[in-house]
C-alpha cells in the first residue's frame, strides 16, 4: 500500500465567534488537530459546526448566498444583539507566523455587508501585529508579497460591492500569495452533510477525486481510486472487511446509459448487491473510510454524529482513524456517543452547555475538575461523561451552574 502523504497542513489554533445564533461570545483556544464537541441537544454543537460551513460557503458561493440560506439576520444573529456577526480564526501555515483572519458581517437594508475584514500576523516574538489586508464595506487596502511588511506598498483596491469577501477576491491574484493561501485553505475545507440515501443513487460516470458533502458521488470516487490509487482502494476494502462481516469489495460499474452503479460484493455470494439494497451502516462506514483515507485529504474535515447507523463497538476504531487522519488534515467532530469518546484524550474534547441566559459556553474536558485524575486512575472518558462526572453538558442537570474548572473555559 502507498504510504499516506505526510505534508504538513495549515492548522487552526483558535476560533472566536460573536452573535452567531446561540454563540453570543464563544472562544476555542488551543484547538487540537482532532477536536470533538460534546453536549446535549441544542447546546450549540451544530452551530459551531455551521460556523465553518458558513465561512467556507462565503468563499465558495459568496456571502449573500450563505447569509440568505440561513435566514438572514433575523435567524442568524443572536437574539437581542445589535452587533455584527464576527468570526475570527488564527491559523498556522508551515514556516510562517500565526495569521489571524477576522470577518465581521452585518445587514443593511436587508442585504449582508462586510463591515470589517482583516488579515494580520506578528513577525517575530516581539513584533507588533501587522495587518496586510484591511477592508470595510468594500473599501480598503492590501499589501502584496510573499512576506508582506510595513515597508511594502499598500494598494488601495476597491471592491465592486460591500458584500464581497476581500480575501476571496484578492486571493485569486498571484501577487497576494498569503491571501491566496488563506483562500485555498478555506475553500479546501470539507464540512460533511452526509446522507446515506444520497449514496444509493446512480450518478453520471466519471472519476472524481473528492467525496461530496452529501456523499452522492461516492461511486465516482470509487471509480477514481480504482483507476489512480488501486492500492489505497484495496486498503479501504481491507479495513471495511474487518468492520462489516462478509463484505469482500465495492464495485463501481459503468452502465450502458453512462451512469455508475455502486455494488457491494459479499464473500459467500457470486453476485453483488446493489447499493440501494445495502445496509445504512455499510454505506456510511465506506464513506468515512473513503474520506479518511483520501490520498490528498482536505485541510479541514467536519463530521457530525458519526455514530449514526454504526455498531457501538466500531466507534473506538473510527475515533482512532480520525486521529490518524488528523496528522494530514484537521478534524472537527460532534458526537453523542460515549463509545466514540472513550478513544479520545481529554484535551481533544470540548463540552458545550447553555448558560442561564441561554447562550452557549464551552470548556475543555481536561480543564474540568477531577477529570485528569480519573483518567490517570484508568477511567474511560466516555464513561465519565455518561456517569455525569463532567457536571455540564448533561441534559438532566442544571446547565447554568457547571462544576468549577481548574483553568477556565475554552
Amino acid at each position: 500500500m502507498t504510504q499516506l502523504k505526510r505534508t504538513k497542513p495549515a492548522r487552526i489554533e483558535y476560533l472566536k465567534v460573536e452573535n452567531y445564533r446561540a454563540l453570543k461570545q464563544v472562544e476555542l483556544k488551543n484547538i487540537t488537530p482532532l477536536t470533538v464537541l460534546l453536549g446535549p441537544n441544542g447546546s450549540g454543537k451544530s452551530t459551531i459546526f455551521d460556523v465553518f460551513a458558513f465561512l467556507s460557503e462565503c468563499f465558495e458561493s459568496g456571502l449573500r448566498r450563505a447569509w440568505d440560506r440561513r435566514g438572514r439576520a433575523k435567524e442568524l444573529k443572536t437574539r437581542g444583539s445589535d452587533g455584527p456577526v464576527v468570526i475570527e480564526i488564527k491559523y498556522k501555515e508551515p514556516e510562517f507566523p500565526v495569521i489571524t483572519y477576522h470577518l465581521a458581517v452585518d445587514e443593511h437594508r436587508g442585504a449582508p455587508v462586510v463591515v470589517e475584514e482583516w488579515l494580520q500576523w506578528r513577525r517575530g516574538k516581539n513584533g507588533k501585529p501587522f495587518r496586510f489586508l484591511d477592508y470595510r464595506e468594500g473599501q480598503g487596502r492590501a499589501i502584496s508579497g510573499e512576506l508582506p511588511d510595513e515597508q511594502d506598498t499598500r494598494l488601495e483596491i476597491p471592491l465592486k460591492s460591500p458584500d464581497l469577501i476581500a480575501a476571496n477576491a484578492l486571493g485569486q491574484f498571484a501577487d497576494h500569495p498569503r491571501v491566496a493561501a488563506l483562500r485555498d485553505f478555506i475553500t479546501g475545507w470539507y464540512v460533511s452533510y452526509f446522507s446515506v440515501d444520497d449514496t444509493r443513487g446512480q450518478p453520471e460516470a466519471g472519476p472524481q477525486e473528492r467525496l461530496s458533502r452529501t456523499g452522492d458521488n461516492i461511486a465516482n470516487v470509487i471509480q477514481y481510486l480504482a483507476e489512480q490509487h488501486s492500492d489505497r482502494l484495496e486498503h479501504i476494502f481491507e479495513v471495511l472487511r474487518t468492520r462489516v462481516p462478509r463484505v469482500e469489495r465495492v464495485l463501481a460499474e459503468v452502465m450502458p446509459d453512462s451512469r455508475l452503479l455502486l455494488q457491494i460484493k459479499d464473500a459467500p455470494f457470486e453476485h453483488p448487491v446493489l447499493a440501494r439494497f445495502a445496509s445504512d451502516g455499510t454505506l456510511k462506514m465506506l464513506a468515512y473510510l473513503v474520506l479518511l483515507y483520501d490520498p490528498d485529504p482536505p485541510s479541514f474535515i467536519g463530521i457530525e454524529e458519526p455514530e449514526n447507523f454504526l455498531h457501538p463497538r466500531l466507534l473506538a476504531e473510527l475515533a482512532e482513524e480520525c486521529r490518524a487522519a488528523s496528522e494530514r488534515g484537521q478534524l472537527l467532530v460532534t458526537t453523542h456517543s460515549p463509545f466514540f469518546v472513550n478513544a479520545l484524550r481529554p484535551e481533544e474534547v470540548r463540552v458545550l452547555y447553555r448558560d442561564e441566559a441561554g447562550y452557549t459556553q464551552t470548556v475543555r474536558a481536561v480543564d474540568i475538575q477531577g477529570i485528569p485524575e480519573f483518567m490517570d486512575a484508568g477511567a474511560s472518558l466516555g464513561h465519565l461523561w455518561l456517569e455525569g462526572r463532567f457536571g455540564m453538558g448533561d441534559p438532566l442537570v442544571n446547565q447554568g451552574a457547571p462544576n468549577p474548572t481548574k483553568r477556565g473555559t475554552a
